[in-house]
């Protein structure tokens, strides 16, 4: 039994940062989903909510390892 985590820019301020491949929110970019960090979803939210939209809310263990069982 094994972990897994992914590595790779945000979308919304190109840092670097660890995820849940399963669980990370993401959004849509040119027609890609492309993970977003925890630090831009908090910064993002209250623009979305003043918008109408619903905020971003992470799953769960997004932001940490999870076991391979959960992989497709």
């Amino acid at each position: 039994m094994g972990y897994v985590f992914a590595t790779s820019p945000c979308i919304g301020c190109r840092r670097i940062f660890s995820y849940n491949p399963m669980r990370v929110p993401s959004i849509t970019y040119h027609g890609t989903r492309e993970p977003i960090c925890q630090d831009c979803v908090n910064r993002v939210n209250p623009m979305r909510i003043a918008n109408g939209l619903d905020p971003i809310v992470p799953l769960p263990g997004a932001y940490e390892v999870c076991d391979e069982w959960e992989l497709p």
